[in-house]
């Protein structure tokens, strides 16, 4: 199985860079002009998931995020946390105190200048019940 999460946003080259920057993505697929869409998909070559994110060129979609809607990346090694976090503000991402305090405690939370959130959490996390 693989997921993709798909967003529309309001400058698809910045938004491209910071999160290449931000995350260590890499640019994975793009398209132009699709239907009116431009788009990239941005992920880990042979990963499991990626971010796809769209500009509308006939209809632009103002991006509508509320401050819960967030992708939560967990480090647990807390240097490469830190350089994470530094990689993020460095990218552009404001650092912003998460609207659920538990995101707060041991981790950071970043918004895009779309309102986007990204959680950084200093923490391990595995899908075993």
């Amino acid at each position: 199985m693989h997921l993709r999460v798909a967003r529309p946003v309001s400058d698809l080259a910045r938004a491209c860079r910071m999160y290449m920057d931000g995350l260590g993505l890499q640019l994975v697929g793009q398209f132009e002009d699709h239907d009116g869409f431009d788009g990239v998909m941005l992920g880990h070559p042979g990963g499991t998931y990626h971010f796809e994110f769209t500009y509308c060129r006939t209809h632009p979609v103002a991006p509508t995020p509320t401050a819960e809607d967030l992708l939560v990346f967990y480090l647990p090694d807390l240097a490469a946390w830190s350089a994470a976090c530094a990689a993020m503000l460095g990218a552009g991402f404001a650092q912003v105190a998460s609207l659920n305090p538990y995101w707060d405690v041991h981790g950071r939370t970043f918004a895009d200048p779309d309102g986007y959130r990204v959680v950084l959490q200093q923490a391990g996390w595995d899908n075993q019940a």
